[in-house]
């Protein structure tokens, strides 16, 4: 068919935009046709899709050629503020410590480590930036494999038990295949051990003679385990594990006792877990809770003092664990802590002994530890020989309490933490000898996580963080509580995190939904008052600000707190940044997820239009001073905003946006689609859900008179195989023909994550940023 122009393709002159030539085709389902003028632009390795490409790419960099001067000042902002020669606070494996470094000038970090002082050497050394690091050994100076790449990516780094070998895997493309080997750390060389296309996540056996991998299948779902014998080839490793369920994706891990093996696979509802003893690798795996569906659940191995554990918990079924009549002094017991939704929305933690061969766990008869709590979200517990650490979600922040299991002497004890701190409030534990104390530094808006390391640790790393405290880790002695500063993020050039202010606001939705906004802005950029005219109490701005409001809204994903030196410069040319935590995210526990999901999936577009018109009636921001900002999910759901509200925004950032989703959820032998039908649903064999996506999916309700939208800016790679750079290309070419001003920009050597390498992101975010300033009329500050 000869390629044809829409009307308002030929009114525009070349030097306007690109013409996309239209090739339509008719895509018919349950009765539908949808004339598709843009589906040819999937074909990859068609070099007139390659040319159109590369010529949206030159128009795009055309249009923004005006804010080269500002891209270089916002990059030599990033990199003035940050510390380019730097250390990460090293972490104790073994009797290795381990740290990566960045050095001035070079793209990636360079990983090393140095030698225990001894068994007792549990805090890390103070290591000075640019300073020589007494013992170092280099494990792998990154730099060095990307040398020649475009694109480079590490997907796995593993050291053996017996610290004499290293394996990474990379990817120099950015499709997310990656080659694995393994280094010789005596010689630094590479031994013959060579497989091709794995995914990440591969790991040493303890033994150190095997490894174990995964593969993908043709939509890129890792759905193979393998084990690989040092010194053999490939071509006779051993296919461990195989899930043939295309809605399920598999890893394989260590626990952190280094006890079991463990394969754990789910799909977007449902969860297995299967066990190994980790001292017989090519023995047989056993599933722990055989799979139902609609059930999710991740398992722990932990070894507790006996006096913890129930006797009754030990007693089903029988051929397990027989617990002895009296409990000496510091015995422990083998048990899994299994977090689980069966019959508990928003999760319960409970305890069981270790299945033996041949048997299952009971969840039904396992020890309740942690009771489901409607307003207590839990998303993960970690165990260690000393202590145990909960995860979880209360009021839309995320939280981490920790229980002791040894007292100050030692020796075991029941459990009771020694520290001052409040127990956590509204949390159910009806063990009265499970008694978890939160961990705070008592901000309203704050990010706080309790690292577990090794099994045999005897302290808590804990990071801390919110909208204006740059990353900080402690030493936190879970005994008595006392915390030491290791390293706070530096931030050169004077930061004073007295200058910016963070605040939570609560926008109303559509089905009156209370929806979470975080805002955090400069102090003396903003004024604050009661603006005239608006409904806002006196602590709003008391005129607009340009406002920057991003959003995600998908599995169950939450945004929380986080620092931000690139951000810096948007907040100190008066910018205020937000965050809508609108329902498809899991802020507000497994509920909030599931109202902005499948069938409830225009929640999450909604509830971001009410955050935006909330900031707008409240004083915040006004239409014309408002840049809506989303990636991936989030992309979608900025796309769909823009269809339902186009007059909100005065633009419109979409990253890697997955905005033609209808077309993908329509095509199970595409990367993801079967695996994201528990997430959005099956249009491909249910009329309804068809239906449903029909009428929000951006691409196909782009308005067919466009030229009211706001400045749209799409950003992709094309080796992206998470969200298809076909995606946004499609859209811009649908947009730029119904007349809104949008444009796409594509990095041809990248992947989802977009390119590689620290100054080339910020050279990104740089040009992101410089378009955002222009679009809100602050090119200039």
């Amino acid at each position: 068919m000869p390629d044809a122009l829409t009307p308002s393709e030929t009114a525009r002159s070349t030097a306007e935009s690109p013409l996309t030539a239209r090739r339509p085709i008719e895509r018919t389902f349950h009765g539908d046709t949808f004339i598709d003028d843009y589906e040819w632009l999937r074909r990859k390795d068609d070099p007139d899709v390659v040319a159109h490409l590369e010529a949206q790419n030159a128009w795009t960099l055309a249009q923004q050629e005006h804010l080269a001067p500002l891209r270089q000042t916002l990059f030599d902002e990033i990199k003035g503020r940050t510390l380019e020669t730097d250390l990460s606070v090293p972490s104790r494996d073994g009797d290795w410590w381990y740290y990566a470094r960045t050095v001035e000038g070079q793209q990636y970090p360079i990983h090393a480590r140095y030698r225990a002082a001894g068994p007792d050497d549990w805090t890390p050394r103070v290591l000075e930036p640019g300073e020589p690091v007494p013992g170092e050994q280099l494990l792998l100076d990154q730099n060095v494999q990307a040398e020649g790449h475009d694109f480079f990516a590490l997907g796995s780094l593993d050291v053996s038990e017996d610290g004499t070998r290293l394996l990474h895997a990379t990817d120099t493309a950015g499709d997310e295949r990656y080659t694995l080997r393994v280094r010789d750390l005596a010689t630094g060389e590479d031994l013959p051990d060579e497989v091709r296309d794995t995914a990440p996540g591969a790991m040493f056996s303890p033994d150190g003679e095997h490894i174990f991998y995964l593969t993908v299948d043709d939509a890129w779902r890792p759905w193979r385990v393998w084990r690989h014998r040092l010194g053999t080839p490939s071509s006779d490793d051993v296919l461990v594990f195989e899930e043939p369920d295309e809605r399920y994706w598999v890893g394989v891990g260590l626990s952190r006792s280094k006890k079991y093996l463990q394969i754990e696979l789910g799909s977007k509802v449902t969860s297995e877990s299967w066990l190994l003893e980790s001292d017989n690798p090519t023995g047989e795996f056993r599933v722990v809770w055989p799979r139902r569906e609609g059930v999710e659940y991740t398992v722990e191995h932990a070894m507790l003092p006996a006096s913890m554990v129930e006797p009754s918990s030990l007693s089903e079924p029988p051929s397990l664990v027989d617990p002895p009549s009296v409990v000496e002094p510091g015995e422990t017991r083998d048990v899994l802590l299994i977090l689980h939704n069966k019959d508990a929305l928003n999760f319960e933690l409970v305890s069981s002994p270790v299945p033996a061969p041949g048997n299952t766990v009971t969840p039904e008869a396992a020890t309740v530890v942690v009771a489901h709590d409607p307003d207590v979200r839990l998303e993960g517990v970690s165990a260690s020989e000393r202590y145990l650490v909960l995860y979880y979600r209360r009021g839309a922040i995320s939280r981490s309490a920790v229980l002791s299991l040894v007292d100050p002497a030692g020796t075991s004890q029941t459990g009771t933490s020694q520290a001052d701190p409040a127990e956590i409030p509204h949390l159910t534990t009806p063990q009265a000898t499970w008694s978890f104390q939160e961990i705070s530094f008592g901000q309203p808006l704050e990010s706080v996580g309790a690292g577990v390391g090794v099994w045999e640790q005897p302290n808590l790393k804990v990071g801390y963080t919110s909208f204006v405290t740059p990353q900080s880790l402690y030493l936190y002695d879970v005994a008595s509580g006392e915390r030491v500063l290791l390293k706070q993020q530096p931030v050169l050039g004077g930061y004073d995190p007295g200058d910016y202010d963070q605040r939570r606001e609560w926008a109303t939705a559509e089905d009156g939904t209370r929806v979470p906004i975080s805002l955090v802005w400069r102090k003396d950029k903003v004024r604050f008052g009661v603006p005239s005219g608006s409904t806002a109490e006196a602590g709003a701005p008391a005129e607009p600000a340009p406002l920057l409001l991003y959003g995600y809204g998908a599995y169950e994903s939450s945004i929380d707190p986080y620092f931000s030196v690139p951000r810096l410069s948007l907040l100190d040319r008066g910018i205020v940044f937000a965050i809508a935590h609108v329902r498809g995210g899991g802020e507000m526990g497994r509920a909030w997820y599931d109202d902005g999901k499948l069938r409830a999936k225009l929640n999450t577009f909604t509830d971001f239009v009410a955050c935006g018109r909330h900031l707008a009636d409240t004083g915040w921001t006004a239409s014309d001073r408002m840049v809506a900002d989303g990636g991936s999910a989030g992309g979608l759901l900025v796309g769909a905003a823009t269809n339902l509200a186009p007059e909100l925004f005065a633009g419109v950032l979409a990253g890697v946006p997955f905005v033609d989703a209808l077309t993908s959820m329509l095509d199970p032998t595409l990367p993801l689609t079967v695996t994201e039908w528990d997430e959005w649903g099956d249009p491909l064999h249910d009329p309804e859900v068809y239906a449903y996506m029909r009428s929000y999916t951006p691409y196909e309700n782009v308005t067919d008179d466009a030229s009211h939208y706001p400045r749209i800016l799409a950003t992709t790679s094309f080796n992206d195989t998470r969200v298809l750079y076909v995606e946004p290309a499609k859209w811009v070419a649908r947009l730029q023909a119904a007349g809104a001003p949008a444009m796409l920009k594509i990095e041809m050597s990248a992947g989802h994550g977009g390119v590689s390498g620290r100054y080339s992101a910020w050279e990104q975010i740089a040009f992101e940023h410089a378009w955002v300033l222009d679009v809100l009329n602050l090119a200039n500050h």
